[in-house]
């Protein structure tokens, strides 16, 4: 009966923080600030920033990967993957927005 209980918290748990997740997104929407700040985001990186990210995606990224051909995965790929490795890495949020321009200028 002992295992059958843990059994049941163990796979409980992963269900209530993906609900928890689903309940915060309805609830708390993204301010209009961060939007426009997320908009403004879009438009086309200059070369210097696209030469700061080569440097810094050469000196971090590096260090526990192989490189991977920017070609390798689409722009929104590339937004998946540095933001799950800004938290891993972590890596400041510029070095993460230069390292994204320059993945996606590259692909």
């Amino acid at each position: 009966m002992k295992q059958i209980m843990k059994q049941m918290k163990q796979t409980r748990a992963p269900l209530v923080f993906a609900l928890a997740v689903a309940i915060a997104a309805t609830i708390s929407p993204i301010p209009v600030a961060a939007q426009s700040a997320t908009a403004s985001n879009d438009t086309a990186p200059s070369p210097i920033q696209i030469a700061q990210g080569a440097k810094a995606w050469s000196e971090n990224c590096g260090r526990c990967h192989n490189y991977r051909d920017p070609k390798e995965f689409s722009d929104k790929n590339w937004d998946v993957i540095v933001n799950h490795m800004r938290t891993i890495a972590p890596l400041p949020g510029g070095v993460a927005r230069q390292i994204k321009a320059f993945l996606k200028a590259s692909n």
